[in-house]
């Protein structure tokens, strides 16, 4: 039996559920020769159990609490003020009271104590918890502990703790609360140490704070720190602030704010000696938690106490490597406009699918360029191929670059392999799509065939044939002859005729783009719905996906069923996020597709579709004549106007085929996890998985040894799912070194307005109008001629854009899905707005100028 109260060193480690984070990690430090730590004592959760147990009218207003959403503020307030003073003016249990009594006759009754909480939910990866629970400082005498115990108790019912449980997942009765009593000590100056810098990432670089006095007033942000940063043991950078004001301890009780005297305001809180120091100290503890740490600290009489140590939950985990060398990684996400983490399964299937030298780290792909840096003619190739489509990581590769981070080897200069574009033929398009299309209709019919083992065998097999597709020269040899004619044409329109982007309006609804029609397709569909207003009112309550087979008794349901069906057969394998295999697809969520038709409905005429597309294109060919026309007037204008129009001909007819092979891939992947789910259905009736949806946290051998097997250890899928909820607060960088650093890259332009976002140009023209800013295609209500702002936006976006009148991402290059199809669309667009959905209020009006990449708030 675990005793009420235990001494910080008596600590175990198996022992959270007992002391809670904070204490736990002390009770470790507290072992750790050559480290100090303020004596003292936990008092440990049964206490608080038994003091909340012994009262009926607590448990009642507990049981009410659990009945709480976020939403309920009001109710939230007024519950959790009750449980605080209820539990305030409970009596403590007599034998918590005693052996509190029995530890401070121990280490002095009459001595200064900190009174610190600590959470069983505390110091957690995915939740730090951090400032949820209260700290009392300098508290004297056995009462005043034993009361400021009960401070800390209730505090674990504060309105902010109540949300922050609800918001992370928690049950209430899930967190227990033990409570810290340490010997107070009165330090000179205190402050932070994280083992790697908390803004870059760098694992290299330990970041002190220090300010003079008590370091709550630092942790709170009512002071100013010093900044110290320490790479290798030397000091390669130090801010010194301006610290007018500091906490101390008052010679009665509590603690108080007072003016640093004037002669210490610019004096470093540290000397250089004690911030080496210091920084050794922060790397032990970091080597013996094993990951890097937040560390508080102070130092008194020229000796350093730790008062805290926790996980870093902020950083970007690195991708791991077979050597120590120096390594460089770019992200793909940013690439394939989905920064948000992916499943185990997800994983597995991209990196079955790619041929580039993938690495994991938090949930995300990122492309090993090491060796690609290590020569001249390597960089140069990177560089032109990142170039215009992503400054933003091209800037940042140059960063690394000019470091002489990776080292530079001496390598035979191969030549770049001349890839083959295709004469302009109509034809060509066509056969490759009818070709793909084959090639998915018979991997449906014979994968149906497949159970078992002979499932993970048959998808190996039809991944070559996937790869094979997506790399076959002719393909991609179409793809470069579309983006070489839109180059050719806005690098030869600017020069002759001073026009910029001119590729734009004339890749304004061109044929072959599976994506765009996409987008027309669903106006189509509410077309069809619109002349029905009891579908229409019925779509608008719909919530579930079992919507379509209650359809069909409404008047007009059936032909509404059956154009969304027949939508969902040619479209149904789209989904946000969809390169993630494990994303839930339209086919199986439908309802996700109401929103979008609602919109449609509100906001357009019978028709929309068709005349959308013709606007588009006679736009396009409206501007084709202007161009030739123009030309013709220059000198050789008859040969620049017979070129121009053979590079118009080949941009119209390629263009839209780019995304055209993404299409086809999700398609496989969707029909390849129809084959997953179903053996995933069988492990579930033989008791093996508890639902389908377990499968998504194995990697695809690891699933296929569970089916050939019939045997799980389930902790690896709660580990996983632990794991997942880390990555998914995780913000991935453009670019990431084997250091740990995060390079996003900047934008060197000096033709931005001040105040003004600058992105990437991707669409021109200039269009000004009511931001929304959506974080979900399901929250996207959208009325027609607003500019959507939004973190990224991948297919399952597009029809949405037949709505909006311009776009702004976080995320995005010049030839990512956003860009391809605003141009099509003749959408205003600028891409790569760092933060453009914090900066930018929903709602707020905006103009985007699409032609030369700025946002301007109105």
């Amino acid at each position: 039996m675990t005793a009420l109260i235990l001494d910080l060193t008596d600590i175990q480690d198996t022992q959270l559920a007992v002391v809670g984070g904070k204490a736990l990690h002390l009770g470790a430090l507290s072992n750790l020769e050559g480290i100090r730590v303020p004596e003292g004592f936990c008092v440990t959760t049964p206490c608080f159990q038994q003091a909340l147990g012994e009262s009926e009218v607590l448990q009642e207003l507990l049981a009410e609490l659990a009945t709480l959403q976020v939403g309920d503020r009001q109710r939230i307030v007024d519950t959790s003020r009750r449980i605080r003073e209820t539990i305030l003016a409970a009596e403590i249990p007599a034998a918590v009271r005693k052996a509190v009594g029995e530890f401070l006759s121990r280490f002095g009754e009459d001595m200064p104590y900190a009174v610190r909480s600590s959470a069983t939910a505390e110091d957690l990866p995915y939740a730090s918890f951090a400032g949820q629970q209260d700290t009392y400082l300098n508290v004297i005498g056995k009462e005043e502990i034993l009361n400021h115990i009960r401070k800390c108790w209730a505090s674990l019912f504060t309105e902010r703790a109540v949300i922050y449980r609800l918001q992370q997942g928690f049950h209430h009765s899930e967190v227990q609360l033990a409570v810290i009593v340490q010997r107070m000590v009165f330090p000179k100056a205190s402050g932070i140490a994280f083992t790697a810098d908390p803004v870059t990432g760098s694992r290299k670089v330990l970041s002190i704070d220090a300010g003079f006095g008590l370091g709550e007033a630092l942790v709170s942000g009512l002071v100013s720190a010093d900044c110290y940063k320490v790479r290798e043991g030397e000091i390669v950078e130090k801010i010194i602030a301006t610290k007018q004001l500091a906490m101390y301890a008052r010679q009665a009780s509590g603690t108080e704010t007072r003016e640093v005297d004037a002669q210490l305001q610019q004096a470093q809180a540290l000397t250089d000696d004690q911030i080496v120091e210091l920084a050794r100290l922060g790397r032990r503890i970091e080597a013996y938690f094993g990951c890097p740490q937040d560390i508080e600290w102070c130092v008194v009489d020229d000796s350093f106490y730790i008062l805290q140590s926790r996980a870093i939950t902020t950083l970007f985990p690195i991708p791991q490597a077979e050597d120590e060398e120096n390594r460089v990684y770019v992200s793909v996400g940013h690439q394939q406009m989905m920064t948000d983490a992916i499943k185990p399964l997800g994983l597995s299937f991209f990196l079955l699918t790619t041929r580039a030298p993938m690495r994991v780290a938090g949930g995300r792909l990122f492309v090993d360029v090491t060796a690609q840096l290590a020569s001249a003619a390597g960089q140069t190739r990177l560089l032109q191929t990142i170039g215009e489509a992503e400054p933003l990581m091209k800037d940042a590769l140059l960063t690394v670059i000019e470091r002489g981070f990776v080292k530079e080897v001496e390598t035979p200069q191969r030549p770049m392999p001349v890839l083959q574009t295709p004469e302009y033929d109509p034809s060509i398009v066509a056969e490759l799509m009818e070709s793909r299309e084959n090639e998915i209709q018979a991997l449906q019919q014979r994968i149906e065939t497949k159970t078992g083992d002979e499932v993970f065998s048959f998808i190996l097999e039809d991944i070559k044939q996937l790869q094979a597709s997506l790399f076959d020269p002719q393909s991609i040899g179409v793809i470069m002859a579309g983006m070489q004619a839109a180059a050719w044409i806005n690098e030869h329109m600017e020069k002759w005729l001073g026009e910029k982007q001119a590729a734009d309006t004339l890749s304004q609804s061109v044929p072959h783009n599976i994506t765009s029609e996409m987008g027309l397709a669903l106006l189509d569909v509410a077309d069809v719905i619109r002349p029905y207003p009891e579908v229409v009112a019925y779509l608008q309550e719909v919530r579930e996906d079992t919507f379509l087979e209650d359809l069909s008794q409404l008047e007009g349901g059936q032909e509404a069923k059956d154009a969304i069906v027949s939508y969902i057969q040619r479209y149904g394998m789209r989904c946000v996020g969809e390169i993630d295999l494990t994303r839930t697809r339209w086919a199986e969520h439908p309802a996700a597709l109401v929103p979008m038709l609602l919109t449609n409905i509100k906001n357009f005429t019978e028709g929309a579709s068709q005349r959308k597309f013709e606007q588009g294109r006679e736009a396009a060919l409206r501007k084709e004549e202007e161009l030739l026309q123009r030309l013709r007037q220059l000198e050789d204008g008859e040969q620049k106007a017979q070129e121009t129009k053979q590079r118009i001909d080949t941009l119209r007819h390629f263009i839209g085929y780019r995304e055209y092979p993404k299409y086809s891939m999700i398609h496989r992947y969707f029909v390849y996890k129809q084959a997953l789910l179903r053996e995933a259905e069988r492990l579930v009736q033989a008791h093996v998985i508890r639902k389908k949806e377990d499968i998504y946290e194995l990697t695809f051998e690891e699933l296929r040894d569970v089916v050939r097997t019939q045997t799980l250890d389930y902790d690896i899928i709660d580990k996983r799912r632990e794991a997942y909820r880390l990555y998914e607060k995780l913000t991935p960088p453009r670019v990431l070194t084997s250091d740990g650093e995060m390079i996003n890259g900047a934008y060197k332009r000096d033709d931005i307005p001040a105040g003004a976002l600058v992105g990437l140009p991707v669409s021109a023209g200039v269009i000004e109008g009511r931001a929304r800013v959506i974080a979900s295609i399901e929250e996207a209500d959208i009325e027609e001629g607003d500019i959507l702002v939004t973190a990224f936006t991948d297919p399952s976006w597009t029809p949405v854009f037949v709505s909006i009148k311009g776009l702004v991402t976080e995320v995005g290059g010049l030839m990512t899905h956003g860009a391809v199809i605003a141009r099509e669309y003749g959408l205003p667009a600028v891409v790569g707005v760092e933060g453009a959905t914090k900066v930018i209020q929903d709602g707020q009006r905006i103009r985007v100028h699409g032609t030369k990449g700025y946002i301007e708030l109105l």
